[in-house]
């Protein structure tokens, strides 16, 4: 499987990010032959100010964002996986669309909203319903996670107990003391412990990690960014699962199980 990740810094006009958006997808090529792109959490539009009403930026699943990944991957004949906020008739969700040439074809409603480091994100967004999200993408069974979810081994293994063999992760990851440190640390334990590829796509700029990265079975960073905007290739082999799990077997071992 070849993967891009599309590292960004997206604004608070909704049109402004889909231009950005459609300028930095534009150094992509059909002949590149990816079957996945990811963008981060918020790409439609960013969380902005802790009091911003995030319900009057929202949109329906058939809006304008949806309809300009929907484009992207007609022309570069791939699937996407981006963030937005998901229109409601309350509390908008904190929704990751998988989107292919057809148009929508899955949807993962963040399930931990981030209630952390001084921040409420339930003020503002819906949590999903608490059930694990896999896709099918290229032949290989990705399972779906948003920047906090990251912080609880419980939801990645219950994706890979799903079937996952893939995580992907958009995150808009506040920066701040220890929190790039604790990205990658998580990024590599989620993949150690359940011997499965980690793509993460974050938001970058001075607000928020950035770093971006590819992660193997054995934990090992396959590429990464730094914290401007940028796109990322990795090839992921589903053997490299297979390998993994043949020479440490500990999802196999388990003698505890929820």
């Amino acid at each position: 499987m070849r993967v891009a990740l599309v590292q960004l810094v997206s604004t608070t006009d909704s049109a402004t990010n889909r231009a950005e958006i459609a300028g930095q997808l534009a150094a992509l090529t059909p002949s590149d032959g990816l079957d996945l792109v990811v963008l981060p959490e918020g790409a439609m539009h960013d969380f902005g100010a802790p009091d911003l009403d995030l319900a009057p930026v929202a949109e329906p699943l058939d809006g304008p964002f949806v309809q300009l990944l929907t484009a992207e991957a007609q022309r570069l004949q791939t699937t996407f996986i981006a963030g937005m906020f998901e229109q409601t008739d309350g509390l908008p969700f904190n929704t990751l669309v998988v989107v292919d040439g057809d148009g929508l074809r899955a949807t993962y409603r963040k399930i931990h909203l981030y209630d952390s480091f001084g921040y409420r994100e339930s003020d503002r967004l819906s949590p999903g319903a608490i059930e694990p999200v896999v896709v099918e993408i290229a032949g290989r069974p990705v399972g779906l996670m948003t920047c906090y979810d990251l912080r609880f081994p419980e939801h990645a293994r219950a994706l890979v107990d799903a079937g996952a063999e893939l995580l992907v992760v958009p995150a808009a990851w506040v920066a701040g003391e220890h929190k790039l440190h604790h990205w990658r640390t998580l990024l590599t334990a989620r993949a150690i412990e359940n011997t499965v590829h980690v793509v993460a796509a974050a938001q970058g700029g001075d607000r928020y990690t950035g770093h971006s990265a590819a992660i193997d079975p054995w934990g090992s960073i396959v590429v990464e960014a730094e914290d401007a905007p940028a796109i990322l290739q990795a090839v992921l082999a589903a053997n490299d699962v297979a390998h993994a799990r043949e020479v440490n077997p500990s999802l196999a071992n388990r003698r505890i199980r929820s």
